[in-house]
């Protein structure tokens, strides 16, 4: 059974490995692992949490509701009180859900931004947080040892489990609505309400943003909030490409800029009133600015490898510790667990600041940008016109290239770090990074980052300029690397 936990759980086609059978033996080793003691000691964080209560929830994809309903019942069959959400929910809101019932652990299936034909499990730990990797690696090894076996999932039917109450049915919102309260400054919105376009992009964040925000006086309007486990035909990841309904409802005067949420709503995407997009790198930024400079917060800044050198910039400017991961939010977690974290942020748009789970979470960092619109009384353009005259200006892109052959990893990332050009696009190569593949910092602040995958032909390429003419000569070195591989 090809089934592997990768950063932030597994994924796989529907019904090619993503099956009823399979899905049910993932359960039965999730519900091993978590009964061997083990999994506390990695996920309790010094917290008392109930060992016999987890929390399932489901994302708006095809059978997702379905597929959730049997974890439950292999859980429930195991001896865990399990709480299973009445209806598809954000990931972040089903995450806060593990922390706020003290249960010591939580399955969301979703397969988040990826292709409608996938379908997914991620797997949370009981600090609400992705789980760490060596509670993903005892899952793995359960699963294998049952397999050996030939050992079923135990298995329960699910209305007998409501009756027994060993399943119960919870509605995650509310609590996480009154979580995100405390963390977002809802006066200020009240104040200066802005209008608003939301895009949930058929995903499981539909409605939240719009349902928190009634009362404010803000003017919301949803686009792509009904049931389409299709995500009508589109990858629901909130990046240009994939906005176009976007721009054109912010085009006919639907509002003032957008916001938009991915599958499982724990990724931020938005769009200004001129229809550009801005990426997570500027809206990051934007956070941390804020945090500091509005409402005076203090910490130490988290970011991966692949996102902007503005937050460094940022950092250096009010005096904070800075710290750079390997991608993967569960990087970015790990320091929140053990230190005073302002703000953590990756570039694919997972971010999350202080008093929250350490957890990416589209709708609290949508609700954020919507405060400070309203704060500081002006456009998001400006906003980000302002940012760029500060610390930028910031041109970023990046792409998969498709290698000849198969190359180690490890080789290919001694090979680059050893034999580093001297210059890209005119700028000397100032320093070099292996915190994930290597990266070329340039004499201005540039950077290059070249990721050999460790499962596929595959070179991932990242790249940021002070002007698109640099971005393409950095992607384009990164596209002789490619080449040059025989």
């Amino acid at each position: 059974m090809p089934i592997h936990f990768g950063t932030d759980g597994w994924r796989a086609v529907i019904s090619d490995t993503f099956t009823f059978h399979n899905l049910r033996m993932v359960a039965q080793a999730i519900a091993d692992a978590v009964a061997s003691g083990s999994w506390i000691n990695g996920g309790m964080q010094g917290r008392e949490v109930n060992p016999q209560r987890m929390v399932v929830g489901f994302d708006t994809r095809f059978l997702s509701d379905r597929f959730a309903g049997d974890v439950a019942r292999v859980l429930a069959a195991n001896g865990f009180t399990t709480y299973l959400a009445h209806a598809d929910a954000p990931t972040p809101a089903i995450s806060y859900s593990v922390y706020n019932l003290n249960a010591i652990g939580g399955v969301m299936i979703t397969a988040s931004h990826n292709a409608p034909r996938y379908n997914g499990v991620k797997l949370k730990s009981a600090y609400g947080g992705s789980a760490l990797p060596e509670q993903c690696r005892q899952v793995e090894v359960f699963l294998n040892d049952n397999e050996n076996t030939a050992r079923g999932p135990n298995l329960v039917e699910l209305e007998h489990a409501l009756e027994e109450k060993k399943i119960i049915r919870f509605n995650p919102i509310p609590a996480y609505n009154d979580h995100l309260r405390k963390l977002i400054n809802f006066d200020a919105i009240a104040n200066n309400p802005p209008h608003i376009v939301i895009d949930s992009m058929f995903g499981s964040g539909r409605g939240v943003i719009r349902g928190i925000l009634q009362g404010t006086g803000c003017e919301v309007r949803e686009i792509r909030g009904e049931m389409n486990p299709g995500f009508g035909g589109v990858h629901p990841e909130p990046i240009m490409r994939y906005l176009g309904a976007l721009s054109g409802a912010i085009g006919s005067g639907m509002g003032g800029f957008g916001l938009a949420t991915d599958g499982d709503a724990d990724r931020i995407g938005a769009m200004d009133e001129a229809g550009a997009f801005i990426d997570p790198h500027k809206i990051m930024a934007l956070a941390l600015r804020y945090l500091v400079e509005k409402r005076g917060l203090r910490g130490s800044v988290v970011r991966t490898v692949s996102t902007t050198r503005m937050i460094d910039r940022l950092a250096k400017k009010y005096g904070l510790p800075l710290h750079e991961t390997p991608v993967g939010f569960n990087h970015i977690a790990d320091y929140m667990l053990k230190e005073d974290v302002l703000i953590g942020g990756e570039e694919s748009g997972g971010i999350s600041f202080k008093g929250h789970i350490p957890e990416g979470d589209g709708i609290l960092m949508g609700l954020l940008v919507v405060e400070m619109v309203a704060a500081y009384g002006t456009s998001l353009r400006e906003l980000v016109n302002d940012l760029l005259k500060d610390v930028g200006p910031a041109f970023y892109d990046r792409t998969d290239l498709r290698l000849k052959r198969p190359v180690s990893k490890a080789a290919m990332t001694e090979k680059l770090y050893n034999e580093p050009p001297a210059a890209i696009g005119g700028e000397s190569v100032s320093e070099i990074a292996c915190t994930d593949g290597v990266k070329y910092i340039m004499a201005d602040d540039s950077w290059l980052l070249i990721r050999p995958s460790g499962t596929e032909p595959v070179l991932r390429v990242y790249a940021e300029g002070r002007s698109p003419e640099m971005v393409r000569a950095l992607l384009g070195f990164g596209e002789q690397v490619a080449a040059s591989v025989a």
